[in-house]
């Protein structure tokens, strides 16, 4: 939530952020795309409110994408050490080491009030879908490297970079990131929710 209210600034003026607490929903999608609409659907359906979500993930060029879509579950544990640890084994002593962060931001904007009857939206009826597709091109390291970010940050040095996005500063991430890039390139949709009839 601080991150994307960092990234998305004055593009959230007039609008308040929630947190989604509703039934985690079965990311089953192929692609990042995918999944994150799946995401910002089940927000959007359970809320009623326009629901922004994303999916991010390292793709590792050496391991024919992987991990993937399935970053955040690559070693069965959904926890970054153990993420981090198995793609360095994966990986081994491959010199092709190219990787790149991407990112897929969704915005579901769910029919309005006006559209939908007593018994739901008529079939006509549907959500408003927006999806950007972001990357932060780089390479993994050999060794963890910083005390920052999370997941496989303190592996991952950016193209243009001699430290790991572990090492950058918050602002510096923000600056470039894959999620930066991806939520701005949304953010114009965003904010026009907030002066939306």
């Amino acid at each position: 939530m601080a991150e994307l209210q960092r990234i998305l600034g004055s593009a959230l003026e007039g609008i308040e952020l929630l947190t989604y607490d509703g039934p985690e929903p079965i990311e089953d999608g192929d692609t990042f795309e995918a999944n994150a609409l799946i995401k910002a659907r089940a927000a959007a359906e359970h809320t009623g409110l326009p629901a922004i979500a994303d999916d991010s993930g390292i793709s590792v060029e050496a391991l024919d994408g992987a991990p993937g879509i399935h970053s955040a579950r690559y070693a069965g544990t959904r926890d970054d050490g153990d993420n981090l640890r198995l793609l360095l084994t994966n990986l081994g002593s491959s010199t092709d080491r190219r990787a790149s962060f991407v990112c897929a931001a969704a915005l579901v904007v769910p029919p309005s009030l006006e559209e939908v009857g007593p018994d739901g939206p008529a079939e006509s009826v549907t959500a408003d879908e927006y999806v950007e597709l972001a990357t932060w091109p780089g390479a993994v390291l050999t060794e963890p490297a910083g005390e920052g970010g999370f997941g496989y940050d303190p592996i991952f040095r950016p193209d243009g970079s001699d430290r790991s996005a572990a090492e950058l500063t918050v602002d510096e991430k923000d600056d470039v990131s894959h999620r930066s890039q991806a939520f701005r390139a949304l953010a114009p949709r965003i904010a026009a929710l907030a002066t939306a009839d």
